[in-house]
């Protein structure tokens, strides 16, 4: 189990990016949250077993969301969090 802080930068709001990092989060069972920034990134953390961790990561640098596109995305390791759901912040 390991977890991240991750930042993406591209097109990343206004295309839904939040709604199918949601999705694809919790197709793959990866607790944690996505919020955008006023910077116009977003913002992620997330957290799950080794391999599924590493295929979220892969999903959201090509960019969940069709009409997005992460043109850099920035992973740190953090320590392990408590939580069960992966929620959208506002």
């Amino acid at each position: 189990m390991k977890a991240v802080h991750m930042n993406a930068s591209g097109r990343v709001q206004a295309v839904g990016f939040r709604y199918t990092t949601k999705l694809l989060a919790d197709r793959l069972k990866v607790t944690g949250w996505v919020k955008n920034n006023s910077d116009s990134t977003v913002e992620i953390e997330a957290q799950a077993p080794d391999a599924v961790l590493d295929q979220f990561i892969d999903g959201v640098k090509a960019s969940p969301s069709p009409s997005g596109r992460v043109n850099k995305l920035t992973v740190k390791s953090i320590p392990l969090f408590e939580g069960q759901d992966f929620i959208v912040k506002y």
